[in-house]
């Protein structure tokens, strides 16, 4: 009968031991779980606040440069209103001298606007250097040369209206200063029509 009863106990201490076992190990287990819950969601708050930070970095920035490009508009707008556009004037040459188109009669005597502003502006810039123009004549079958008889010369300027009025006047002098350096009193006429170079006949 000792026998039949022994055996019980001992099982029931096998199953005690068994059980504290799996209990804690569920205990442990529930442990892990709770800890790694927690280090997910503060994971997640460092990423939100990381987003967060973020997107308000940015809109700082934004307004930022927005700020900047306003004060850039006004500064340049004030310096406008500060320095307000002058009107420039535009001089307008006419000749006072007389001009002569031996092909009046086929363009009806209408001399065009530059061909009139460029005799003006070469009757200045000769009278600047001490040259005296008494005429301009416009030669037969030409649209662009224009011949300028000076003062105390027989002869004539040959001159086209593509040359710039100022070099073609300095030309002249610097031609007629030559001539007189030669001794040579008249001439029939003085081609400036082409850059850096003159003739005389």
């Amino acid at each position: 009968m000792e026998n039949e009863n022994n055996p019980p106990k001992i099982a029931r201490r096998r199953l005690n031991r068994k059980s504290t076992i799996r209990l804690g190990r569920t205990i442990g287990e529930k442990r892990e779980k709770l800890e790694t819950n927690s280090e997910r969601t503060a994971a997640h708050k460092k990423i939100r606040q990381r987003q967060i930070s973020r997107i308000f970095f940015t809109i700082l920035g934004f307004a930022a440069v927005a700020l900047l490009l306003f004060y850039i508009g006004v500064f340049f707008i004030g310096e406008k209103d500060e320095n307000p556009t002058v009107a420039t004037t535009v001089t307008s040459y006419q000749p006072t001298i007389e001009i002569i188109d031996e092909d009046a009669t086929s363009t009806g005597g209408h001399l065009s606007s530059r061909m009139k502003e460029y005799i003006g502006m070469l009757e200045e810039d000769l009278r600047a250097l001490g040259i005296t123009p008494t005429k301009a004549v416009i030669p037969t079958g030409s649209i662009r040369e224009v011949d300028i008889f000076i003062e105390g010369y027989t002869g004539y300027l040959k001159t086209i209206i593509d040359r710039g009025s100022g070099v073609t006047a300095e030309d002249a002098e610097r031609m007629l200063r030559y001539l007189a350096s030669i001794n040579v009193g008249d001439f029939q006429y003085i081609d400036l029509r082409i850059d850096n170079k003159a003739y005389w006949k």
